[in-house]
C-alpha cells in the first residue's frame, strides 16, 4: 500500500493551499508537517529536500518535489485532472496561470507593510471582475459546457473555484454580474470530493491571520538574512 503524500509547509494557505485543493479534489488523503521554527526549515535544507531552498515541498511516490507549478502538474497528471491531450493540457495551464496571477496578489497582502499595502479594495475587486472573472464568464458562454476544458473536470476548474472563493472573501457579491460563474461555482462545489474539502474540519486552511504571518516571517526572514546578507 502506497504511503500518503506528506506536505511540508506552514499551517496556513500560501502556495501550498492549491496543492491541498488538488489532492483533495482527487480524493487523495495526505499528511502535513507544519513549519514553525527556523530549525525545522534548516533540517529540510540539510536533508537536501529543498533543492532551491524554498517551500512548499511534497513527498510523493518516493520523491521530494519542490516548485509549486511542478508539484501541481505532477498531481494533476497522476490523477487524470490534466486533460486528454496536449491541446487540452496547454489550455489548462493557461487558465491556471491566469488565476494564479491574481491569487498571488491576494496571498501577498498580509505580508505587506502598511506603507506598501497594495491596491485599494474597490480597485482590487474591479480588476478581478474586468481582467479575470469576465474572461472565465466568456469562456463558459462561448463553449456552453459545464467545465473549462474538454467538458470534463480538471485542474483548471479546481483552481478557478479556489480563486473565486478567495475573491469572495474580499467581496461577497463579486459574482453578481456573472451568472455562468455563479452556476459554475455551485456545480463544482457539489462534486463530492470538493464538497468534503469545503466542510469544517477539512485540511482547508482559513484566511491568514497575524499568527500565520508571524510564523512565516520567523522562519523565512531569518533564513534569508543569513543566506543573502
Amino acid at each position: 500500500m502506497s504511503q500518503k503524500p506528506k506536505l511540508h509547509y506552514f499551517n496556513g494557505r500560501g502556495k501550498m493551499e492549491s496543492i491541498r485543493w488538488l489532492l483533495a479534489a482527487a480524493g487523495v488523503e495526505f499528511e502535513e508537517e507544519f513549519l514553525e521554527t527556523r530549525e525545522q526549515f534548516e533540517a529540510l535544507v540539510q536533508d537536501e529536500a529543498l533543492v532551491f531552498k524554498q517551500v512548499p515541498v511534497v513527498e510523493i511516490d518516493g520523491m521530494k518535489l519542490v516548485q509549486t507549478k511542478a508539484i501541481l502538474q505532477y498531481i494533476a497528471a497522476k490523477y487524470n485532472l490534466y486533460g486528454k491531450d496536449l491541446v487540452e493540457r496547454v489550455l489548462i495551464d493557461m487558465y491556471v496561470e491566469g488565476t494564479t496571477e491574481f491569487m498571488e496578489v491576494i496571498m501577498s497582502q498580509p505580508f505587506l507593510q502598511n506603507e506598501e499595502k497594495g491596491m485599494q479594495p474597490d480597485v482590487f475587486i474591479q480588476k478581478a471582475k474586468t481582467r479575470y472573472l469576465s474572461v472565465y464568464e466568456k469562456i463558459l458562454r462561448n463553449h456552453g459546457q459545464d467545465f473549462l476544458v474538454g467538458n470534463r473536470f480538471s485542474w483548471a476548474d479546481i483552481q478557478l473555484l479556489e480563486a473565486i472563493l478567495m475573491i469572495e472573501e474580499k467581496s461577497a457579491d463579486v459574482l453578481s454580474d456573472f451568472s455562468l460563474l455563479q452556476d459554475f461555482k455551485q456545480r463544482i462545489s457539489e462534486i463530492p470530493t470538493i464538497k468534503a474539502f469545503l466542510l469544517p474540519g477539512s485540511p482547508r486552511k482559513p484566511q491568514p491571520d497575524d499568527k500565520y504571518v508571524e510564523a512565516v516571517n520567523a522562519v523565512l526572514k531569518m533564513y534569508y538574512k543569513v543566506a543573502f546578507n
